[in-house]
């Protein structure tokens, strides 16, 4: 699926940053022909990112590749310690294997450590982040000088916090139950090829590979994947409930199922909330709707994975609950771009690192 086209930008990012008169910064992206690192490039030229360098890195199976860094194109280069000397931020956008094997290296040189790949979340001095919340909540973590690994929260958690808190907004909740529909694009290219290679062998009456998922996922709903898989949709359920805890800690926790759903792109979220008064629709869409949240008014308007691709908002519907019993029931119906918000959220990261973050490597 191709998101929609984007207006294009005036200035670059070290443009716009020297008409502001600040210090542009080096970037390097780790996994940058990843569907994750593309979309950290794609958004930190549309936010304008005062970034005068930004690094493509990669594996071997990449190098040479072009791919686009703001207007311009460049070269995927290999990944060595060499490559994050006097690099500011270092997003790490690439699988968790790839992140274990080369994030020292550009922690031991100074770079400030962005993680989309959760492989640092258990390191000490980690820390889960969604600047979501956190300017929903109005508590935004402390500068530090150098600080620990950023893990950018999991996009499904960030936005079951957003709606849950922006929920209580109209009552108090007593209850959230939600299950989340999970892309195959959450597992990278692999998945993405899996399932597109899936579907037009069902289609030729061919062999289904199942490398990645080791079951059917094309045209297939499941809860879990075949034994031999290394991918998991218990570890992702439990990933977001522990992501979800740290990012909100004061918000109603919901009792969560994550499915594989048989799409290539975009999370879809069914959420069912029981609150402390009756649900009037109206009120509960204005304290739902603002900032990253849309509340659709109308039936053509549904939210759908491909009204909310390349789009850094939840689309969100809103439906009483049928039962009469229950006023004080509500579903939400919500869809996301999956890459599109865990990018959003690691250059929003960056940003707010950068007031007191100096250039170059810390000596």
């Amino acid at each position: 699926m191709t998101p929609p086209s984007k207006p294009p930008l005036s200035k670059s990012g070290s443009s716009q940053a020297e008409a502001r008169g600040a210090s542009p910064y080096r970037v390097a992206i780790v996994g940058a022909a990843s569907l994750k690192g593309k979309e950290v490039a794609e958004v930190l030229h549309e936010r304008n990112f005062p970034a005068a360098d930004i690094r493509l890195l990669d594996d071997d199976e990449s190098l040479g590749q072009l791919e686009a860094a703001g207007d311009e194109m460049s070269f995927i280069q290999s990944i060595r310690s060499e490559q994050f000397e006097r690099v500011d931020f270092a997003f790490f956008a690439s699988d968790p294997r790839s992140t274990r094997n080369n994030w020292k290296a550009a922690r031991d040189l100074g770079d400030t450590i962005v993680d989309l790949s959760f492989a640092l979340e258990d390191e000490a001095g980690a820390s889960i982040r969604s600047p979501w919340i956190e300017r929903q909540t109005g508590q935004p973590p402390a500068p530090e000088l150098q600080p620990g690994p950023v893990v950018v929260a999991h996009p499904a958690a960030s936005v079951l916090a957003l709606l849950a808190l922006r929920s209580e907004k109209f009552a108090k909740i007593e209850r959230m139950v939600a299950t989340v529909f999970e892309p195959a694009s959450e597992n990278g290219q692999k998945g993405m090829d899996e399932l597109h290679e899936q579907t037009v062998n069902l289609l030729s009456f061919q062999e289904l590979p199942k490398n990645v998922f080791d079951i059917q996922v094309a045209f297939n709903l499941a809860a879990r994947y075949g034994q031999r898989s290394d991918l998991s949709l218990e570890a992702v359920a439990k990933r977001i409930r522990r992501h979800y805890r740290q990012i909100a800690p004061g918000a109603a926790e919901p009792a969560l199922q994550v499915l594989h759903a048989p799409v290539f792109h975009g999370h879809a979220f069914s959420v069912y909330l029981e609150v402390e008064k009756p649900v009037v629709i109206a009120e509960f869409s204005e304290a739902l709707a603002g900032e990253h949240v849309v509340v659709t008014g109308s039936p053509e308007d549904t939210p759908t994975s491909v009204s909310a691709a390349g789009q850094g908002d939840i689309l969100v519907e809103i439906a009483i609950d049928a039962n009469r019993n229950r006023k004080n029931g509500v579903w939400l119906w919500a869809t996301t771009d999956n890459l599109r918000v865990a990018a959003l959220t690691a250059v929003e990261c960056a940003e707010s690192m950068t007031a007191s973050r100096p250039r170059g490597q810390i000596q």
